[in-house]
């Protein structure tokens, strides 16, 4: 999280340079009211946690079939790139639609609570989602929620203490995320924002590889969720004030 503060100060530092230097002098009695329709695409830095849970093996005969050998909690960085488009109606109501992409070194580890010795870990290597949007522009202000798609890279480890890394996945997981946020206008090409989302991407069987010809392959169900904060900075084309 320590990163993320850090990025995220960074982001803000760079939008107010940007500020300061496209805002010109106001107009003697000009009356803005800022449009919030067109599209935008930018960068985001943030702070991920969650849960890898459950880890239910399924493997046909193997040991401890169907019963829960415990999970974990996940917890990194998160940084990357979005874009989409809004349209403001006349009523002051937004509608839009975004996608994100965001790499992360969110991971954790926990030790089977049924085998001695035994570890297992996740590690999350990007997380993307593709998302309708709905809020309202006060101004130079829009607050929103969003919901829709998402998608997460990630591996999965199995470990002993007698041979070490003993199964490897990796797999692309399908799932759902809804969420909310509130973005500011700088100026009339740069606004920033801060949001939060949550990430389900429900029980998936992972079939794990054996990385020793004397392990069979072995099934296992997962259940992930995660959770985002996330600021940012937007380039935007179109909209801006109107006199």
């Amino acid at each position: 999280m320590r990163r993320f503060a850090v990025s995220a100060a960074a982001l803000i530092v760079l939008a107010s340079q940007a500020s300061a230097s496209d805002l010109g002098p106001p107009v003697s009695g000009q009356i803005e009211a800022w449009r919030w329709t067109g599209c935008f695409a930018g960068a985001h830095a943030g702070g991920v946690w969650g849960d890898s849970d459950k880890w239910i093996p399924r493997t046909p005969g193997g040991a401890f079939e169907g019963v829960s050998l415990g999970g974990h909690s996940v917890d990194g960085f998160i940084g990357g790139v979005q874009g989409g488009c809004d349209y403001q109606l006349p009523s002051g109501v937004v509608l839009g639609f975004a996608g994100n992409y965001g790499w992360t070194d969110a991971g954790g580890t926990h030790p089977s609570a049924r085998e001695t010795g035994v570890f297992y870990h996740s590690e999350m290597a990007a997380l993307a989602s593709i998302t309708g949007r709905l809020g309202y522009g006060f101004d130079r202000t829009l607050l929103y929620v969003q919901g829709g798609a998402a998608w997460e890279d990630v591996d999965y480890r199995a470990s002993t203490t007698m041979i070490g890394t003993a199964y490897r996945a990796s797999d692309t997981r399908a799932g759902w995320t809804i969420g909310g946020g509130g973005e500011y206008a700088l100026t009339g090409r740069l606004s920033a924002f801060v949001e939060y989302s949550y990430y389900d991407f429900g029980t998936e069987r992972i079939r794990l590889t054996p990385q020793f010809d004397f392990l069979p392959t072995a099934f296992v169900d997962i259940d992930d969720t995660a959770n985002v904060v996330r600021a940012g900075v937007n380039l935007r084309f179109g909209g801006g004030s109107r006199q």
